[in-house]
């Protein structure tokens, strides 16, 4: 099993094909098998690279305050790691946020993005799903909080037809859930995250994707995302919900490979 020996955690990886740097940063979850629909289509381009977020997985657990920033810093540790200078950077959801901050932080280190399912800043609605899996976590438990998060992140009709799939992906979560204290830290790192004025200057190239039935980060999110980036390009899901890299598979690689392509420096 690859690790990468950072400062003061070590982050698990994966890497998968050949090519220009391909950066496949999760959500929430963290682990870096949340794009394991994505491998074999992207890798046939790209130098694909997911990790488990320290925190998550089988990254280290560190007992610190967590923050989108920290995040991003890791994820700068990890491309030094594994001798990557520039990458281009697809997250979802909290790695929406960490292509973000890659973007307006470390624009040399960074291609293009990739914002899928994210936000800019978060907003009433928000803070109250976030107080809700707070809640549970810290209140009934780790099985509780990993037994809901699919009524977050799917829509019913995914969950209807996908039951057997999703139960194994809760037993999956389960496994390496990190204590309570972490999973809550990492939802705050979600409510304190602003970039609003600083995506005003970002040049690079970027794609914004959100979807209509997205009840987790409701599609005006990545509509203000798209309006704020100078020269992004919206991608907008009919259906598939927050998890619609998983749900809706095949439009995503499409979207996402046609944006990669397009710049003319993958293989």
């Amino acid at each position: 099993m690859p690790f990468a020996k950072l400062r003061d955690a070590d982050l698990y990886y994966e890497r998968y094909g050949s090519g220009p740097p391909l950066m496949l940063v999760s959500g929430l979850n963290g682990e870096g098998h949340w794009w394991e629909p994505q491998f074999e289509a992207f890798a046939r381009h790209f130098a694909v690279v997911v990790h488990d977020h320290r925190g998550t997985g089988r990254s280290t657990h560190s007992e610190i305050d967590y923050s989108i920033e920290q995040m991003t810093d890791d994820l700068i540790g990890l491309m030094d790691a594994v001798g990557i200078a520039r990458a281009h950077i697809v997250g979802v959801s909290t790695g929406g946020a960490i292509a973000q901050a890659m973007a307006t932080d470390h624009p040399a280190r960074t291609r293009s993005v990739v914002i899928a399912n994210s936000w800019s800043k978060a907003d009433a609605h928000r803070q109250r799903v976030a107080a809700v899996r707070k809640s549970l976590v810290l209140n009934i438990g780790p099985e509780a909080y990993v037994q809901a998060s699919p009524l977050f992140t799917y829509p019913p009709w995914y969950l209807r037809d996908n039951a057997e799939a999703v139960a194994r992906g809760c037993e999956r979560a389960l496994k390496h859930f990190p204590s309570a204290r972490i999973a809550a830290s990492r939802l705050d790192a979600g409510l304190e995250f602003d970039r609003r004025d600083k995506l005003r200057s970002v040049t690079l190239p970027a794609l914004v994707i959100g979807a209509k039935d997205d009840h987790l980060t409701p599609l005006y999110y990545s509509e203000e995302l798209a309006s704020i980036i100078p020269r992004a390009r919206l991608h907008v899901f009919e259906r598939g919900g927050h998890a619609c890299s998983r749900t809706m598979v095949a439009e995503f690689n499409t979207v996402v490979l046609d944006f990669l392509l397009a710049l003319g420096d993958a293989g």
